[in-house]
């Protein structure tokens, strides 16, 4: 996988113990990897990082990615090669709760990880985004790399300042022959096993069939790319190969699914997770608070990826959606370790990919 190219490499993953940041860790060390993470504590009771116990295997640190000593000193211990960033508050209506830790944590702090790194010897950093980076007009357009950027909430507008403060480092700091290779990735609303952020669709609805309780969904009719978790972490491990090898990768990326396969709304897919779950569709309940903005359309044109890199989906909606509930079965009915579980999830996933003949399955 990925050319061998992760074994024995020195990794340093922020945001190591939320739900991508433990699928990413726990696929690296599959591949071989060397892991520094640098993340704070799960902020949710029920943690897929503790539950997985990997935090042994790695080089453990929890710490706040706004204090940039900390950081600087981490880095020039652990020396990696690599850096994925995906330490962030992602939580849109958090970001109206809180939106200084929001602003503080996605802008300042992706700033400190980029000035830790410019004098150090990493060759690539992805810095992990969101597709909710574009500056919405409404028009049910599949929004590409170069569209403007913006936000109508705090957490759009963070992310949309992530984004132009790693080109501004790029162009200013990362311009040199040996300075290290900068990419971006801008990812579709992600499902899968493992999630339990608060006021998230996917772990709502368990949290919702573990209480026996009404589940409430407040825009049943809203669009979004859903994705399986491990698609845009595969494209993320191959990215990182191109670009520690080649400059020109170094920009801004989408990783969703083909824009033909989108047009999937809130309401159809717990419907579908009903269905799959063999529960009542009455654990829906329409949530009449809809006083924070949130967009009815939210499309990503990932065709640059597919082209340029090879990154195309492995599985269908219904095949996530199999995956995602299988996932959260076997945690409830504990037939097998959830470790276990998990890398079984990680290989089936790259037996498919293989299957289809993707570039990173080499």
């Amino acid at each position: 996988m990925f050319q061998g190219f992760f074994k024995n490499r020195k990794i340093l993953i922020t945001g190591h113990t939320g739900f991508q940041g433990t699928w990413l860790t726990l696929w690296l060390k599959l591949l071989g990897a060397e892991i520094t993470g640098i993340s704070l504590r799960p902020h949710t009771t029920l943690s897929f990082f503790d539950d997985l116990g990997i935090k042994n295997d790695i080089n453990h640190h929890l710490i706040d990615i706004r204090k940039i000593d900390k950081i600087n000193e981490i880095i020039l211990h652990a020396k990696p090669d690599i850096v994925f960033h995906l330490a962030a508050q992602a939580i849109v209506r958090e970001s109206y709760k809180d939106p200084i830790n929001t602003i503080t944590t996605n802008v300042v702090g992706t700033t400190n990880i980029l000035q830790s790194i410019r004098n150090s010897k990493i060759k690539a950093c992805i810095v992990y985004t969101s597709d909710k980076c574009y500056k919405h007009v409404e028009n049910k357009k599949a929004f590409i790399e170069t569209d403007c950027l913006g936000g109508n909430d705090p957490y759009s507008a963070s992310k949309a300042c992530a984004e132009i403060l790693t080109e501004s480092y790029r162009n200013s700091f990362f311009n040199k022959k040996n300075s290290p290779n900068i990419a971006t990735v801008r990812a579709g609303n992600v499902i899968g096993g493992g999630d339990w952020s608060e006021d998230r669709l996917i772990p709502d609805f368990i949290r919702a069939i573990i209480k026996n309780q009404t589940m409430k969904v407040r825009y049943p009719n809203h669009i979004r790319p859903w994705q399986y978790v491990l698609e845009p972490i595969a494209g993320c491990l191959w990215l990182a190969k191109k670009i520690s090898e080649n400059r020109s990768f170094s920009e801004a990326w989408n990783f969703g699914p083909s824009v033909n396969t989108q047009q999937y709304t809130v309401r159809k897919l717990v419907e579908e997770f009903c269905v799959r779950w063999k529960t009542k569709n009455a654990i829906i309940k329409m949530d009449k608070n809809k006083k924070l903005h949130e967009e009815k359309f939210l499309l990503i044109n990932p065709t640059k990826a597919e082209k340029i890199l090879g990154i195309k989906s492995v599985y269908s909606i219904q095949k996530t959606i199999n995956e995602t509930i299988d996932w959260y079965k076997n945690f409830i009915d504990k037939k097998y370790p959830i470790k276990e579980f998990s890398i079984k999830q990680i290989k089936i996933f790259e037996e498919n990919a293989m299957k289809k003949k993707l570039t990173w399955t080499k």
